[in-house]
């Protein structure tokens, strides 16, 4: 290792299914020479006047416990998404959404692989998972039509759909989806997972409008991603099923979202016109990496309809090795696809962090083809 490289804690890549990160790999010394494109998070939001209110609140919002009546939050957030609050449940995270979900809700479920991992780790059978692998030949692409078709042939009762795809940034259009919710309406549910859906377009082509057409629809989000606060613990679902409603919020503990949280909810409403000036811009963003990357020779870039890319690596590099390279010599972290089921090891995803903190990146990946390419010629 020379003196530049990065020291790394390459144990905990072996740990979890998910990214390790970045403070536990590279400790809080070495922080600051990393940037961090496995957080798919908007770089814009919250603002630096949000924060600064809520260090300003930080004293009385620890002493204080968060309220015990969870309607209050339900309608802030309502408010911002213009539905009704009886058809939401807030989260602490999507991921114990996900959980409560599969463990009160789902027995068997189809799952579309690759995908993010929590959607097969917390079935309470793993024999419960019925996995549609997508064709790699196809850039690992589903096709609602054939989805559905398997679905009945198999005869599963709940069904799973990421839009945008996670990890290959995929977007099904909304006459797409309803045509596929149509279709399996037989079904007890169609999980539809939107935690990205804020970035795939200037209009937002989310399905919280349709809740009430279809009684088993059960859309999940995460607000770490589009409201970029992944510490902050906050996701929600809605729903215009009242089992499904009344059986989550019986298995949901009280003061599931803490008071930080709650604080945060309470400025969405007055900053909502400012997020989605950041929501735009990191759109532009995304838009901008996309086309440079698709210059350089040596990957294979997917169109995408979130905040991240995901790239096939086309020469003599494993994702692993390509990670470790660009984190240990560039101090640059994305993310390795080669520990999601259903993808081979070759796939990369890498998240904008706006226009200046990408050229690195861009840079970089262009070195090292470049370098393998000129050496097998």
């Amino acid at each position: 290792m020379t003196p530049n490289q990065l020291q790394i804690n390459r144990q905990l890549f072996e740990d979890t299914t998910h990214s390790p990160a970045l403070i536990d790999i590279v400790g809080e010394d070495q922080l600051n020479r990393v940037i961090d494109y496995c957080f798919i998070a908007n770089p814009y939001y919250p603002t630096t006047a949000m924060l600064k209110e809520l260090q300003a609140k930080l004293p009385s919002l620890l002493k204080a416990y968060p309220s015990s009546n969870p309607e209050l939050a339900r309608q802030t957030l309502a408010r911002v998404l213009e539905v009704s609050s009886e058809h939401l449940l807030l989260g602490n995270g999507a991921t114990e959404l996900i959980t409560l979900i599969e463990q009160h809700l789902i027995g068997d479920l189809a799952i579309p692989i690759p995908t993010f991992s929590e959607y097969i780790d917390k079935l309470t059978d793993s024999g419960n998972a019925r996995f549609f692998q997508l064709n790699p030949e196809e850039n690992y692409q589903l096709n609602l039509k054939e989805y559905a078709q398997w679905i009945k042939a198999n005869k599963l009762e709940a069904a799973l759909i990421i839009n945008p795809e996670n990890p290959t940034g995929q977007l099904h259009s909304k006459e797409e989806l309803t045509d596929f919710l149509n279709e399996v309406r037989h079904l007890k549910m169609v999980l539809l997972d939107e935690s990205f859906i804020d970035f795939a377009d200037e209009a937002i082509p989310s399905l919280l409008d349709q809740v009430t057409n279809y009684n088993n629809l059960l859309i999940v989000r995460s607000m770490s991603k589009h409201c970029g606060v992944p510490g902050l613990r906050l996701g929600y679902c809605c729903t215009s099923n009242t089992d499904f409603l009344q059986t989550l919020r019986q298995a949901m503990p009280i003061w599931n979202i803490n008071s930080l949280a709650e604080f945060f909810l309470n400025q969405l409403q007055q900053t909502n016109a400012i997020y989605h000036e950041t929501r735009l811009r990191v759109i532009q963003d995304v838009r901008q990496l996309y086309q440079q990357l698709q210059e350089i020779p040596g990957y294979e870039v997917y169109p995408t309809g979130s905040n991240f890319i995901l790239l096939k690596i086309e020469f003599g590099m494993t994702a692993t090795e390509l990670q470790m390279w660009l984190l240990e010599n560039k101090g640059l972290y994305v993310r390795d696809c080669s520990n999601k089921i259903g993808i081979d090891r070759q796939h990369i995803r890498v998240a904008s962090q706006g226009k200046e903190k990408d050229q690195p990146l861009v840079k970089a990946l262009r070195e090292i083809s470049q370098a393998y390419i000129k050496t097998s010629l």
